[in-house]
């Protein structure tokens, strides 16, 4: 089968609408929308009701964002002007050229910036201070600190350090992205030379990234006193520039365009492709300046001008240069009581009748919603798999997995006697260079290792196990999940695992992976819905459906909890759905491209954001069906990138206790949330959820759940009657105008 091209738009909101509401204002900006959900996550740094040192994370967090935002999405626009593409954008894109949304952005992240440094210095540092952690400038360093700082410079820090002169011998040195950098104003000190003849000449120094950024000085116990890594090797300048007059200096950071480049045409392997363009990465063109706010301008225009950027690409901070590095404070402060309290997952026990795993899903699925639910019975799945001399092969996709995880060693192990076979996706952004490794790794302990289809990210959760049970039978058994292979994350990722042994899905599963390995196509993979085959078309359907018992008069509803709604086609068959009568609630964390509650067009849509201690990960789509309520969960947003440009399943979940589940404990405890919950408005702003009763945390809740404590019955959230959805439709009123 030949690479897929993209469908059609198919407009399914009706003509007339048209006439009401102009189609520039029937979508928000994706990258707008973003920008908001980063909003989202400064205010959890800003809560004063979250721990201190939660807020930095959550700081860090808005930093680490911002940044991958600027290489991608900003150096985007970027390489578009410079490519002479002036074409306005879509109306779902914002309907502007690349320049017009450039300066759009420009003054959003730089008043996002400001808020940034505002909490840092006016709220997070006089809270840490009251709890006796304080981060000092060198100044500030009493003496015995002093000694102590002045040792680590001398015994780790000052062997690693490289300070450079630029002059014509020495010419600006190779500034790799997002490497922290000191620059300096330099004079040089020549006798019988009078001061103002002498030239000043630029010194770099790069703060080396395999040190911590912040540094622990000696406190009593319970007490921590941080210095900045760049600070104390500020306050050394005289040493390392001996012969020269410091006539000032700051702290900058560059960032570099990180996009990947690649033609298939050109591509000997994707493997060796991908890593000739990780290479390239570190040397792309610089997108950003970051300076530190009382950078002398001699400075900061010397170093515009090396990196070829324009004023506008410059942001000055207020505080330290990159954010993100904050996140070494949080794991540096050994005070528990000023994080979140420890949870620990509930265990899937097996049932007395079972004698293991595989036993169990011969009877029944295995409906896992992680981290509530412990992450091991996945890695005990496929350990088993591994282990068991009954399981024949295996086969497996890995978008992001972590170092040392036991599914990873798992894969290795059962390499050795097993035909094993790993769908490793090597352009999983930003974990590029590791999934080489892990390729490599595998291909030696004789692994056979594909990368999907060129041109399309495989990012669907599967894992299939062939086993020769005791009765004879050859059987499959699967996983599907929402979430990566990945333990480490799996803990602080909210997402959904099944496990399960119907044929029909595991049919549908090696239909999948043959789709992967050998790019054939069957036509159909029901009951599984795949991108870029059958997904796309598959959900408008659905949704269609239900436009049409609304309009027979039959039960009609959709809540859908996703990461990003950006698919045009997508919101043109929610917004006619609303108007054929379907109540409509979206649990979306991130970028929504739909604008909810205008009159006319989408009042019987609601859309709400969840932004708190677990990162919400996990995609769940349920359908009233006229009655008969079907539920799916998958690895695909309901953006352009899963469904049309990247390998995806979704898949449904009959057992009708699990689904049961799924709708009136997962979905509902969202769906009452307010405590956590935004409610995006028509303008496009975010109003937390007002608390009219109760307050009600939907990963309280759930983490209590997973402990035994169920303070509110699962089965009372969502009940048939519709007393949560009707109290969601109270808080936002639609309104006239777009």
């Amino acid at each position: 089968m030949g690479t897929p091209t993209k469908r059609a738009v198919k407009k399914s909101v009706p003509a007339k609408q048209s006439l009401v509401h102009p189609v520039e204002n029937l979508f928000f900006s994706r990258d707008e929308s973003w920008l908001r959900f980063n909003q989202r996550v400064l205010e959890e740094a800003q809560d004063p009701t979250n721990p201190v040192l939660e807020r930095v994370k959550f700081l860090a967090i808005t930093a680490s964002n911002l940044d991958e935002f600027v290489e991608i999405r900003v150096a985007s626009f970027l390489q578009r002007i410079e490519d002479g593409y002036d074409q306005a954008q879509p109306p779902d894109e914002g309907g502007l050229r690349p320049q017009e949304r450039l300066d759009r952005l420009r003054d959003r992240i730089e008043q996002f910036v400001e808020a940034q440094y505002k909490c840092w210095n006016e709220q997070l540092l006089p809270a840490m201070a009251a709890e006796n952690i304080r981060v000092l400038r060198w100044h500030e360093l009493s003496d015995a600190a002093r000694e102590h700082a002045q040792q680590f410079f001398d015994d780790e820090v000052d062997p690693l350090l490289t300070p450079v002169t630029i002059d014509p011998s020495h010419p600006f040195p190779r500034v790799l992205n997002k490497a922290l950098c000191l620059a300096l104003l330099l004079r040089h000190k020549r006798k019988g030379t009078p001061r103002e003849k002498m030239n000043t000449v630029l010194g770099v120094v790069t703060v080396p990234r395999s040190l911590p950024r912040l540094v622990c000085l000696p406190k009593e116990a319970g007490a921590y006193d941080f210095i900045f890594l760049h600070e104390l090797i500020a306050s050394q300048v005289e040493r390392m520039f001996r012969g020269y007059e410091v006539l000032s200096q700051s702290a900058f950071r560059v960032t570099r365009n990180s996009n990947l480049y690649m033609q298939e045409e050109e591509s000997r392997s994707v493997l060796e492709s991908v890593r000739a363009e990780l290479h390239n990465r570190r040397k792309g063109d610089a997108v950003r300046l970051e300076i530190e706010s009382s950078a002398d301008q001699e400075i900061v225009e010397r170093l515009r001008t090396n990196f070829e950027l324009d004023t506008s690409q410059v942001f000055h901070t207020n505080g330290p240069v990159n954010l993100s590095r904050l996140m070494n404070l949080y794991s540096e402060a050994k005070r528990p009581e000023l994080k979140y309290e420890p949870f620990t997952a509930k265990d899937y026990k097996l049932a007395p009748t079972s004698a293991d795993l595989f036993e169990e899903l011969r009877t029944k699925d295995v409906l896992l919603h992680h981290p509530f639910d412990s992450y091991k019975t996945v890695e005990d799945f496929i350990e088993a798999g591994a282990a068991d001399p009954a399981v024949i092969s295996m086969r497996q996709t890995l978008y992001r997995t972590s170092k040392d995880s036991p599914i990873f060693r798992a894969l290795i192990e059962a390499g050795q006697n097993k035909e094993v076979t790993v769908v490793v996706e090597l352009m999983a952004r930003f974990d590029e260079d590791s999934n080489i490794r892990w390729a490599r790794e595998l291909e030696d302990a004789g692994v056979g290792v594909f990368h999907g289809i060129f041109g399309f990210k495989t990012h669907c959760k599967l894992a299939l196990l062939v086993r020769r049970d005791p009765d004879g039978v050859l059987r499959r058994y699967a996983h599907l999940g929402t979430g990566n292979y990945n333990p480490i994350t799996a803990r602080f990722y909210t997402d959904i695992s099944l496990l399960t042994s119907r044929p029909e899905l595991t049919a549908a599963a090696q239909q999948v992976f043959n789709y992967l390995t050998a790019e054939t196509d069957t036509g159909t993979y029901s009951p599984l819905l795949v991108a870029p085959l059958t997904l796309l078309n598959g959900l408008v359907k659905l949704i269609e459906r239900e436009a049409e018992h609304a309009r027979a008069g039959r039960p009609a509803g959709i809540v859908a909890k996703m990461n990003g709604l950006l698919d045009r086609r997508v919101v043109e068959a929610l917004y006619a759905a609303s108007q054929a009568g379907v109540e409509i609630d979206l649990i979306i964390r991130g970028m929504c491209s739909l604008r909810p509650g205008v009159h006319g067009l989408s009042e019987r849509i609601r859309v709400r954001s969840i932004v708190g201690r677990f990162l919400e990960h996990s995609r769940i789509f349920s359908f009233a069906n006229g009655g008969a309520e079907e539920v799916f969960c998958g690895s695909a947003d309901w953006m352009p990138r899963n469904l049309v440009e990247r390998c995806e399943v979704v898949f449904p979940v009959t057992q009708p206790e699990l689904a049961k589940r799924l709708r009136e404990e997962i979905l509902g405890a969202y769906l009452k949330d307010n405590v956590k919950a935004r409610l995006l408005q028509p303008s496009g702003e975010y109003l937390r959820a007002p608390q009219t009763g109760a307050k009600f945390s939907a990963q309280e809740f759930l983490m209590n759940a997973a402990q035994g404590v169920d303070a509110v019955p699962a089965a009372k959230l969502v009940a048939k009657t519709g007393k949560a959805r009707a109290a969601a439709k109270a808080e936002v009123s639609p309104t006239k105008s777009a």
